[in-house]
This record gives structure tokens, C-alpha cells and sequence, in this order.
């Protein structure tokens, strides 16, 4: 089956990804939704506090706050502490940015596309949550340069006779994350190179995706790399061994980005500014690598 396989990948980016968690986000999500915050958008930063390349005052949702709406179900960008917190590449670098903006990070954890409707309607300054950009999404949200190359692959039981991504033609039934580019690409017609939504359930989170392929509920999940290693480390039988295991073969190869309301060029500008600055100094490096680990 031909996929959206790119070779072009190789070892560019050591923070390689996954999940998605693209999915399209036209319609309405979960409690994302709704009406702006009653607290009009006000300007927090003057123009000459801002990073090099801003373009004039931005504006955000609350003063001296940058509200970035996330899952926190995507390890090892977003995901939750055992006190309550949240942690994770995304968020880490979230903080460094609204840093250098002269804000506080408020982190807004709700489901993927909530997420995303939540920044196109003025509830959140910014969306992370390993977001890949698409052109649909282009249609009702602007996004930033790009800091991420994701990888989607496929995750089975260790038994399973699904061996390669063509055999998944194969699955009777595929798990994905709602509203993520694995969704998309797996509901969509045979003839568009998907296997059909009577051939997908979408799950809440990929956590629960992943349960359900354990409990045999579904015979493949589609899902990003990085949170697919972290599902696979955790599900192990009585001895300590693996009872899954991920695909040698991608799925598909993506780019991650920020997401802003349509528009909001000041605030993409001054994050973009800010964020090319982590790059050069080398705090957004330092970041990953307390995350991942080379291979």
C-alpha cells in the first residue's frame, strides 16, 4: 500500500516523532469549544522587550499570561506529573518561549482537537501538542516555523501477523487518537490509500488506544513514535517482556509546529523570534536531549 512513506527522514532531526497527533480540526472539539474569555486581549509587551524580529505589540488572552492549549497525553511533548504538573518537550519549551516574552506559561490541558479549536477561537494564544500542519488545518489557523519532524508508525502485538505497513490492508480493526493525522490517513477510502472508518476506532487518547490493542480489541494502532516507544515500555507480561512492538516500516513522516489564531501575526512572529533564539543558544537542544535519547 502506498503510504505517505518518506525517505527524506533519515537522522536530520534526533526528536524524529510521531502521533499527530496531527488530525483535522475544522470541526468543533470537546472543551475547546465555545466563547472567548470574558477578559478582553490586552497588550502585555512593548515592542523594544520583545525578542529580535517581533513585529510590533502583540496581544494574549490574559495580561502577562501566554495560554498554550495542549493534550497532555502525548509523551515525551506533553504530559501530566505525578503531583498535578505538566511536563514534556513541548511544555519545557512553551516556558523558555513565554519567557522570553516577559509572560507566564499557562498550560491548558484538554482532547487533541479541543486543543486546536480552542487557539483558532481566542480561548489559548497558542496550541502545542506535537501538531502536525496540514493544509486543511492552514485553511482556519496559522502556524509557525516548523521545530519537529514527526514519525508515525504502526504498533501490533508481538505475535501479531501484521509485519509490515502493507499488511494493515489486512487488520479488521486499526486504533488511532481522534482527530490525529493517524485518524485521517486511516479512515480515509481505499481509494484515497486509507482502509475506510468501518476499519478505525478513534480513542480518546493514545494511551486508550494502546489498551485496547492490548486487550485484543484492535489488531494495530497507528500512533507517533515517540509516545509509541513509551506505550511499548509499559506493557510488558509476567516477566518482563515486551507483549508489543512497533513496525520497522514508517507510516508516515511529518512536520510540527505551533498553531495560532488565523491572523495573529504579531504573537507568531515575536514566538518565532523567540524560538530561533532557543535554537541558537542551544536551550531548545538541551530540552530534547533530556527527552530522548540518541539511538
Amino acid at each position: 500500500m502506498k503510504k505517505l512513506l518518506s525517505a527524506v527522514l533519515a537522522s536530520a532531526l534526533m526528536l524524529a516523532l510521531l502521533a499527530a497527533c496531527g488530525g483535522d480540526n475544522t470541526g468543533n472539539g470537546g472543551n475547546g469549544g465555545g466563547q472567548a474569555p470574558e477578559t478582553p486581549p490586552v497588550s502585555t509587551q512593548p515592542a523594544e522587550t520583545q525578542p529580535a524580529g517581533g513585529s510590533g505589540e502583540f496581544t494574549t488572552v490574559e495580561p502577562g499570561k501566554l495560554h498554550m492549549s495542549t493534550n497532555a497525553a502525548f509523551p515525551p511533548y506533553e504530559m501530566t506529573t505525578d503531583d498535578g504538573g505538566f511536563e514534556g518537550i513541548d511544555v519545557e519549551v512553551a516556558e523558555a518561549i513565554a519567557k522570553k516574552l516577559g509572560l507566564e506559561l499557562v498550560v491548558d490541558d484538554m482532547g487533541f482537537d479541543a486543543a486546536l479549536t480552542a487557539v483558532q477561537t481566542g480561548q489559548s494564544d497558542i496550541a502545542m501538542a506535537g501538531i502536525t500542519v496540514r493544509e486543511d488545518r492552514l485553511e482556519v489557523m496559522d502556524f509557525s516555523d516548523s521545530y519537529a519532524t514527526g514519525i508515525q508508525v504502526v504498533i501490533v502485538p508481538v505475535d501479531s501477523p501484521i509485519t509490515t505497513v502493507d499488511d494493515l490492508a489486512n487488520a479488521e480493526m486499526i486504533g488511532t487518537q481522534k482527530a490525529t493525522t493517524g485518524y485521517i490517513y486511516c479512515s480515509a477510502p481505499v481509494e484515497e490509500d486509507g482502509y475506510g472508518e468501518d476499519h478505525v476506532t478513534a480513542f480518546d487518547t493514545g494511551a486508550l488506544a494502546v489498551m485496547a490493542l492490548v486487550n485484543g480489541q484492535v489488531d494495530a494502532v497507528v500512533i507517533d513514535n515517540e509516545p509509541a516507544k513509551a506505550y511499548v515500555a509499559e506493557n510488558l507480561d509476567a516477566d518482563g517482556n515486551p507483549v508489543l512492538k512497533i513496525l520497522d516500516t514508517e507510516f508516515a513522516v511529518e512536520d510540527y509546529a505551533i498553531g495560532f489564531a488565523k491572523g495573529n501575526d504579531a504573537l507568531k512572529d515575536a514566538v518565532n523570534a523567540a524560538m530561533a533564539e532557543l535554537k541558537a543558544d542551544g536551550t531548545f537542544q538541551s530540552i530534547v536531549d533530556r527527552y530522548i535519547t540518541a539511538e
